[in-house]
Formats: structure tokens, C-alpha cells, sequence
């Protein structure tokens, strides 16, 4: 479907064509309808992120013994949202962005234990998977202190137990670090992306690292066909995974919280614009999921993808999400942003956005370092390339045409200075000094 799509298609669409030849473009997605009408057609509701964020709850015990960092938040993973008004003048005043508003950063990429936004899933997915193993085996009732999983008979329980998963970096440092931190012998299918720091981090605690010259989905299919030959391995499913999906969207009730206690309203007259990094699709997705739950259609949610990987893009303009790749389009999807080095999306995540997704922008690689570098002169905030890639948003957003008939056609250009604006940083936090060095210095 995906060759005889490119044969018919490629040379009258001009949006393929210009994703083809690796240019930036701006697409407003077709499908969206007002939340009111997509949130009867979804599978998952606010029940099943109040249900995630419960199990947080009970596990916060637990990470607070294991993780002592997490004791000044009660065991609960969050990150700040900080203003950064000197970058929005940065924007504006080096690319033209006419920027109104204010804009924020959401911190993922400084959030405890895993450094990246994947701290949301894939530890929410083991714990919630070790809370399963632990109540069929009667060592753990719901109303229990889930701190008593720290105990060594308990860790010698889970020590009979695999996890596997298949990864660019982030995800698998998330998995691997809590998986480890259970007693669980961990299994982290790396794929040619990943960077080495990550996979050294990863063997220090103790973690499996299986490395592969080929790209994430291969490093996924391998993972989990080694898992379904082992009858007490589980395989963390980034592409189809119901549970990573939740873990992120419960970001989204504490993210009403941080805006509250800042006085930020979000409503018709004040809306909220979020920009958030794409690869295969679970944590934007999730994210994404959980806003349109809380604020509906006051929030506004784009993706950000590099120009040789817009894995989601491909698949949602085509309407044939991870049956289309990158590949496809004869591009190589090979990239700086490695964990957004993803040639196919997730079918999952591709389906639940196609009502609810406003839109995606693609960006060069070097725009990636330029804006890492902007953050450090501005802010004082290193990021990771990848987590950057979301800049690209509030930096295009009031200046394209294609977005500028976004905001005219739904009643927004009027509002636009009461407007709140989020870039997602996904993650920084652990990348080492002499790699963060070697970012600085990184001209494309």
C-alpha cells in the first residue's frame, strides 16, 4: 500500500513532495473536529488517567525509598514550569517570530531518575506491571505500603522476572533505571542511534544493553521477539502500548496545578499553545491525549519532527500511519534528535490523534543546536537536541501562512496576547559534561 501511495501520489501532493526533498513544512491537521465530538470516539478517557495517576500515587512510597531525590516531591516524578521571557525575546528578536504571550518551558528534561519525559512511561509501565506481578502473587494488597517492595525478599521475587524493550536511548534509560532499581533483570534493545553515553549509563545499573547497526524498528521487532520466547520476560511495546500512552498523559492534571498556582488561566479567551518532540509517538501523544481531556479546545497541540524523520507526519497526512514510513518517502531518517530517529510511527497513537492533533512542524537538524545554544545564552537551561526541536513551533507559529489561517479560522488572532505558550522539553538532564561540550560546539 505504502509503494503503490508513493507511486500515485508523490508527485501531486505537494506536501510529500516537500517532506521528500527534506524541507521544513508546516502541516494544520484536516481530521481534527471540536474535542466534544472526538472524546465519545476514543477508547481511553480521563477514568483511565485518573486510574494511572492512582497507581503513581500508591507506588510514591516506594520511589521515595529508592530514589531519595524524589523526597522533597513525595515520590512523585514531576518537573517544573518555568518562564522563559528572555527566549521568547530571543525568538522574536533573531528569527522574526512575533511571538505574543508568554512563553513557558515544561521541564521533562530535568524531571528525577530517568533525565527525559520518558520518566512518565516507561516507569509508570513497570510499576504498573510490578504491582500486577506482585498482587497475583499475594505479597502486595492495594491498600499496602508499596515501600515494603524495597525489601530484599521482594527484590529477590522480581529478580525471576525479565524486562525488555526496544529504544534510541531515553525510554530504554527509564525502563532500565527503575526495572533495576525493582530487582528485575532488564533488557534494553538499542538501536543505532543511541547515543553511547546512554548505553554506558545503562550498563552501570546493572542493565542489559543488546546494540544493533540497525534502526529503532528493527532494535523493537528483534526485542520483542526475544521476549515472546521467554514465558516470564514482558516487553515494554512503545509502539503500541496503552500504558506508556497513560503514564504520559497523567503530565497533564499536574500540569493544571503548576498553571493554577501561577494564576495562568486557560479557556476560550486565553488559550494555551503546547509544543512537544516526536518520534514514535507515545509521549507527545500521551501529553496531547491528557490536555485535550483537561482543557478541550482551549488547548492547541503540535508535534515537532526532524526533516529525515517525520516518522508521525508521514503517517498521519497519508492516513496510513505505520503502514508509511520515512523510508517510504526515500527519506533516511537518520538525525541529530536520536531519540526522534524513528522511521515508522505507532499506529496506536497515529489513530487516537487523528481527531485531536492540531498540527506538526518539521525542523532542519542544525536549527536544533542553534536553539540548544539560544536556551544556554538566554536561560541558563541546557537541553539535549532532541527536546529543542519543539522551538520550532513558537519560532514559525505567527509568521506561516499555514498556521497564521490556523489562527484566523479559529477565532484566535484577537487573542493572541493573552495567549500561553508550552515547549515540552524532553530531556537533558543526564547527558554528560564533555557530550554537552561537544553540543555546544555543533554547527550543521
Amino acid at each position: 500500500m505504502a509503494i503503490k501511495y508513493r507511486t500515485e501520489k508523490l508527485k501531486t501532493d505537494p506536501l510529500l513532495r516537500k517532506m521528500q526533498a527534506a524541507e521544513e513544512v508546516i502541516w494544520i491537521n484536516p481530521d481534527r473536529i471540536p474535542f466534544a465530538g472526538a472524546k465519545d470516539s476514543l477508547e481511553l478517557s480521563m477514568k483511565d488517567i485518573e486510574d494511572a495517576e492512582a497507581r503513581l500515587l500508591r507506588f510514591a512510597p516506594f520511589i521515595m525509598k529508592c530514589f531519595p531525590e524524589t523526597e522533597a516531591q513525595g515520590g512523585i516524578i514531576e518537573s517544573a514550569l518555568t518562564e522563559i521571557p528572555d527566549m521568547r525575546a530571543r525568538l522574536n528578536e533573531k528569527y522574526g517570530s512575533h511571538l505574543q504571550g508568554r512563553l513557558f518551558l515544561k521541564q521533562d528534561s530535568h524531571l528525577a531518575i530517568a533525565g527525559s519525559v520518558k520518566a512518565r512511561g516507561g516507569i509508570y509501565e513497570v510499576l504498573k506491571h510490578t504491582e500486577e506481578l506482585a498482587l497475583s502473587a499475594g505479597i502486595l494488597k492495594e491498600n499496602d505500603d508499596y515501600a515494603k517492595l524495597a525489601q530484599p525478599q521482594y527484590r529477590d521475587f522480581f529478580a525471576r522476572y525479565t524486562i525488555q524493550a526496544g529504544s534510541t536511548g531515553n525510554l530504554g534509560m527509564s525502563i532500565g533505571i527503575m526495572g533495576a532499581a525493582i530487582g528485575y533483570h532488564v533488557i534494553i534493545h538499542m538501536s543505532a542511534e543511541a547515543r553511547s553515553w546512554k548505553k554506558k549509563l545503562l550498563r552501570n545499573h546493572g542493565v542489559s544493553v543488546i546494540e544493533y547497526r540497525e534502526d529503532y524498528g528493527e532494535a523493537v521487532k528483534n526485542g520483542r521477539r526475544q521476549s515472546e520466547r521467554d514465558p516470564l520476560s514482558y516487553f515494554v511495546d512503545d509502539e503500541n502500548s496503552r500504558d506508556l500512552f497513560l503514564g504520559y498523559a497523567t503530565a497533564a492534571k499536574r500540569l493544571t496545578g503548576q498553571l493554577r498556582e501561577k494564576q495562568i488561566p486557560v479557556d476560550m479567551e486565553h488559550p494555551l499553545f503546547v509544543y512537544i518532540p516526536c518520534g514514535v509517538g507515545g509521549a507527545p501523544g500521551g501529553i496531547t491525549f491528557g490536555l485535550k481531556q483537561v482543557f478541550g479546545d482551549a488547548v492547541h497541540c503540535f508535534f515537532a519532527e526532524p526533516v529525515q524523520a517525520p516518522c508521525m507526519l508521514a503517517g498521519m497526512s497519508t492516513g496510513l500511519n505505520n503502514a508509511f514510513s520515512v523510508q517510504d518517502l526515500g527519506l533516511t531518517g537518520l538525525t541529530h534528535a536520536d531519540g526522534l530517529a524513528v522511521g515508522r510511527p505507532s499506529g496506536f497513537v497515529g489513530s487516537v490523534m487523528k481527531p485531536v492533533l492540531d498540527g506538526e512542524f518539521t525542523i532542519d537538524d542544525g536549527k536544533l543546536y542553534d536553539y540548544m545554544r539560544d536556551m544556554l545564552e538566554t536561560e541558563n537551561i541546557f537541553l539535549e537536541p532532541s527536546a529543542c526541536a519543539a522551538f520550532q513551533g513558537p519560532a514559525r507559529l505567527e509568521v506561516r501562512p499555514e498556521t497564521c489561517s490556523y489562527l484566523e479560522e479559529n477565532d484566535l488572532m484577537g487573542k493572541m496576547k493573552n495567549a500561553s505558550h508550552i515547549v515540552w522539553a524532553t530531556g537533558g538532564s543526564l547527558v554528560p559534561e564533555e557530550i554537552r561540550e561537544e553540543y555546544k560546539k555543533t554547527v550543521i
